[in-house]
């Protein structure tokens, strides 16, 4: 795809069978090429609990399915790939594990340097946008600036947060992220999933990628 695509993480609690029938509605909705099983509160036998239950719903749907924050549990649940960003050491760490079979991804850094420092290691992704913060209707500014600033100067792929309004996600998709990510967005909307999926979808099918020189 010549756009960018959803990356959706999931609330920070919930109900697994309530969330595995969500993820089906938004698999339903359309294309959804990553979603994060966030659960930052939680050990190690909560998230694989979740994980062995939601990784599978979302594998068949297409998507690649990533744990925050925990190797133990992404690696025995079968995930895609795992979500590191509590400390350099971690993320190599991460990297040596789990590559090329899996993906490592990892976001959070505060200043530049960090944020190159984290690509250097060789992750697969990097996530503008703090996922512990509370969201507002539109995307963060740093993180649109981080995004725009990326873009423009590395090959790494880069995920955007964007707000929770569907309005911010046209104005994450013009920094030229690969992924835009939606949370809160999706999961408290009083639309059914599948149709916020769908008009996501939309939104980004109209901010292709400007074409290569």
């Amino acid at each position: 795809m010549n756009r960018p695509r959803l990356f959706l993480v999931t609330p920070p609690e919930f109900d697994i069978s309530d969330m595995a029938a969500k993820l089906e509605q938004a698999f339903a909705g359309g294309d959804v090429a990553c979603v994060l099983i966030y659960l930052p509160g939680a050990g190690t036998k909560a998230v694989q609990e979740a994980a062995e239950k939601l990784v599978p719903v979302i594998q068949q749907g297409g998507a690649a399915a990533l744990v925050y924050g925990d190797t133990q549990a992404a690696g025995r649940s079968g995930a895609d790939g795992v979500h590191v960003d509590t400390s350099l050491e971690d993320i190599k760490l991460a990297v040596e594990s789990f590559q090329p079979e899996r993906i490592v991804g990892t976001g959070g850094t505060k200043l530049k340097h960090d944020t190159m420092e984290a690509a250097e290691t060789g992750v697969d992704y990097i996530f503008f946008g703090k996922l512990s913060l509370d969201e507002k209707e539109k995307a963060h500014d740093k993180t649109l600036s981080g995004a725009s600033w990326w873009t423009e100067l590395f090959e790494t792929p880069c995920v955007a947060m964007a707000g929770n309004s569907m309005e911010t996600l046209a104005e994450v998709a013009k920094t030229g992220a690969d992924f835009v990510a939606l949370k809160d967005a999706v999961w408290q909307s009083d639309a059914e999933v599948s149709s916020v999926v769908a008009e996501a979808n939309r939104i980004l099918e109209a901010h292709p990628f400007p074409e290569m020189e």
